[in-house]
């Protein structure tokens, strides 16, 4: 099972995004989206799993939670914007998606794949423009980093 995920979008939806997501079963969005219609491009492509970001004010994206967990191919997934936010009890979870800091991240820890894509929105700084494609074979998930833009 193919899963997309994505975080940071701050209102653009690059049609990069769109061409490297689709074919995804579904797709994560880790906050930092700031307008539902990134919501309802991505959904267009696959069912979505959503938590809200910082700069996630507005009224059609306030209301979002702050984490969400997600079974899928297997695998218990963790969503929440920021990585400080993480629960310190993780016993179940196999995957832990973050955003906020624009920086792709793949990372093992404790038994635990922390993943975050990066950002696919809006250039910040030098950082790269991404997102990521998790695989999961029975039950055992693997990602990468898509470069969306050189």
């Amino acid at each position: 099972m193919r899963i997309g995920l994505i975080s940071d979008t701050h209102n653009l939806v690059r049609p990069e995004a769109l061409d490297a997501l689709r074919g995804c079963a579904h797709i994560v969005h880790a906050g930092d989206i700031c307008r539902r219609d990134v919501l309802d491009a991505l959904a267009d492509i696959a069912p979505l799993t959503v938590v809200r970001g910082n700069n996630d004010i507005g009224d059609d994206v306030a209301q979002l939670s702050e984490h969400a967990q997600v079974e899928l191919g297997g695998a218990t997934i963790h969503v929440v914007h920021d990585i400080a936010d993480v629960p310190k009890q993780l016993a179940g979870i196999d995957v832990v998606v973050t955003g906020h800091s624009h920086k792709p991240l793949i990372e093992q820890r404790n038994g635990v794949l922390f993943v975050n894509p990066g950002s696919a929105g809006p250039r910040r700084f030098r950082l790269p423009i991404t997102l990521a494609l998790l695989d999961i074979d029975d039950g055992k998930p693997q990602a990468r980093i898509v470069a969306l833009v050189t």
